[in-house]
């Protein structure tokens, strides 16, 4: 059942974008290179200026490097297709929105760190680098610590470099001041929204509604909202068309987290984590909780204890308690993967998180549909946004 709700979404939303040759794919790949080829540019110039006199500069140039060419290069596509929705090409407009994508790389890297992730996009991640680095060469100290702050600090420094990126673009003065209210904002929302899914994950039973205003507000609106209302507000565009992208990149965003949240239990090695990651880190994603939300007792019970570890009134170990004889769950502890996702599906959640995702995708394509019987968007523009909402719902990684 849910194979074929899944399947039926996406045989829907391919009328949106069928043809794999299409101009739409062949503006996004194209965008996506330029933007790999400025982002590259950048690492290796602001390297060059600030890193080049520390020990292992070499080594830290070119961590950086490869971890910021293997993004999706979402949120810089989603910025510079806001200015077109607003202005002709650009290539400054396109320098700008690429520092996005330095934005991208300091969340990740402290995310991962927050997580303590060992790997990211199929590749051992920036700290877990730095402390075999710090191995290798028998420096004094720990080395896990070394990699944790070491990794901190070159987030920060690709945090200094997304506004420099913006700041030295070329474009005129006036066009940065109607973004930087934009960009604040979206920085602010990441920040909190993160520190938001921290309490989240240290709630035993964070409810639902309250794991959607996190995704929203840390991954949809961060991922498609704000980057669509930068581009365009640095375009000079009205308040009616901020609005429709405001609205359109809400729901597309909140599919593309959903989306994420389905391959964290449910992925193949193609997303470049291990199978069933965020259940191994007990994270409290919307599919995670919304199968607790819509579990019987006996299920709910079950996943808990797989999740959670025993309540207070089932001591670890007891020969009944729903983790099995002699389970425990706790720091250190591993997570049965398979059984929690067996007892996630038998819940219903998947099926309802793809219908979920299903309708937003819809309502966007409505979005851009009406939009263009209005005249308010150009046929080329909508082609790309109708494509970039299938992708963002129906990645496998």
């Amino acid at each position: 059942m849910v194979v074929e709700t899944e399947q039926a979404g996406r045989r829907e939303r391919q009328r949106a974008d069928p043809d794999p040759a299409s101009p739409a794919r062949t503006w996004t790949d194209d965008t996506r290179d330029r933007v790999r080829a400025v982002v590259d540019e950048t690492v290796r110039r602001r390297c060059a200026e600030h890193v080049h006199s520390m020990p292992g500069a070499g080594f830290v140039t070119d961590v950086l490097v490869d971890f910021v060419s293997r993004g999706k290069y979402l949120r810089s596509m989603f910025g510079y297709l806001g200015w077109r929705c607003a202005a002709p090409e650009s290539a400054a407009a396109l320098h700008a929105v690429a520092g996005l994508e330095l934005l991208h790389a300091f969340a990740l890297l402290q995310d991962d760190v927050m997580d303590g992730s060992r790997l990211r996009r199929g590749n051992p991640t920036v700290h877990v680098q730095l402390a075999g680095w710090h191995r290798s060469r028998q420096l004094s100290g720990d080395p896990d610590r070394f990699g944790e702050s070491g990794a901190t600090l070159l987030a920060d420094l690709c945090l200094v470099w997304a506004e420099q990126a913006m700041r030295e673009s070329g474009l005129p003065r006036t066009a940065l001041d109607r973004g930087w209210p934009r960009y604040d904002t979206m920085r602010s929302e990441l920040a909190v929204g993160q520190f938001a899914d921290l309490l989240n994950d240290a709630r035993r039973t964070p409810a639902f509604d309250d794991v959607l205003d996190v995704l929203r507000r840390k991954s949809g609106n961060y991922t498609v909202r704000r980057p669509l209302e930068l581009g365009a507000a640095m375009a000079g565009a009205d308040d009616d068309l901020l609005a429709l992208l405001g609205d359109y990149g809400t729901m597309v965003g909140e599919a593309f987290q959903m989306r994420d949240d389905v391959l964290g239990v449910f992925g193949t090695d193609a997303t470049g984590k291990p199978t069933g990651d965020d259940l191994a880190e007990r994270k409290a994603t919307s599919l995670v909780v919304l199968a607790r939300e819509l579990a019987d007792d006996g299920t709910r019970d079950r996943l808990d204890a797989l999740l959670h570890g025993p309540g207070p009134a089932d001591p670890a170990g007891r020969p009944d308690s729903p983790a099995g004889p002699g389970s425990t769950v706790g720091p250190g502890s591993t997570v049965d993967v398979p059984a929690a996702r067996t007892l996630i599906e038998a819940t219903g959640a998947r099926r309802r998180l793809e219908e979920l995702i299903t309708t937003r995708v819809e309502g966007a394509l409505r979005l851009v549909d009406g939009a263009v019987a209005e005249g308010r968007l150009p046929d080329d523009v909508a082609a790309v946004l109708r494509a970039m909402a299938v992708r963002c719902a129906d990645r496998i990684a």
